[in-house]
């Protein structure tokens, strides 16, 4: 019976030690661009969650201005895929991601416009429309990490 126990102590302890590793090599990976691309991502989900509500609309603005200030700064950056891409390419996988960018900011001054004016119901549809944007961009710039689901 105290081996089971010393056992079982025994894979719980290197199963937490895995787990804290993995978490940490995880977070070590990062970019400067994927640390903008994450707080994007933060702030996007949660916009998605409080969209619908009217009540939630002051919160719903200062993450849409998280999402514009990290794009912005996301907009000086390179995407970590340009280095797969043949050199004669470059420039315009680089033009083609920066306008990809830029056309994410102005959607999001759009939905700022909606979410301020108190149009909820066109700000969810915006919200659809950046997520379309959001699924296309990742195809095109996002290196896709090994284990990966295929992106839709």
């Amino acid at each position: 019976m105290q081996l089971r126990f010393r056992s079982l102590g025994t894979l719980s302890l290197l199963a937490l030690a895995l787990t804290s590793s993995a978490l940490q090599a995880q977070g070590d990976e990062k970019t400067p661009l994927g640390k903008k691309m994450a707080a994007i991502n933060t702030a996007f989900k949660a916009i998605g969650r409080q969209i619908e509500d009217p009540s939630k609309n002051a919160s719903t603005l200062e993450q849409i201005t998280v999402m514009e200030t990290n794009a912005k700064a996301a907009l000086t950056l390179e995407p970590e895929k340009k280095a797969q891409v043949p050199a004669a390419q470059q420039a315009k996988f680089v033009a083609d991601y920066k306008a990809g960018i830029q056309k994410f900011i102005d959607t999001a001054v759009k939905l700022r416009t909606a979410v301020k004016a108190g149009k909820n119901a066109e700000a969810v549809a915006i919200v659809d429309e950046m997520k379309a944007q959001q699924r296309e961009s990742h195809k095109e710039f996002r290196i896709r990490k090994a284990g990966a689901p295929p992106t839709q």
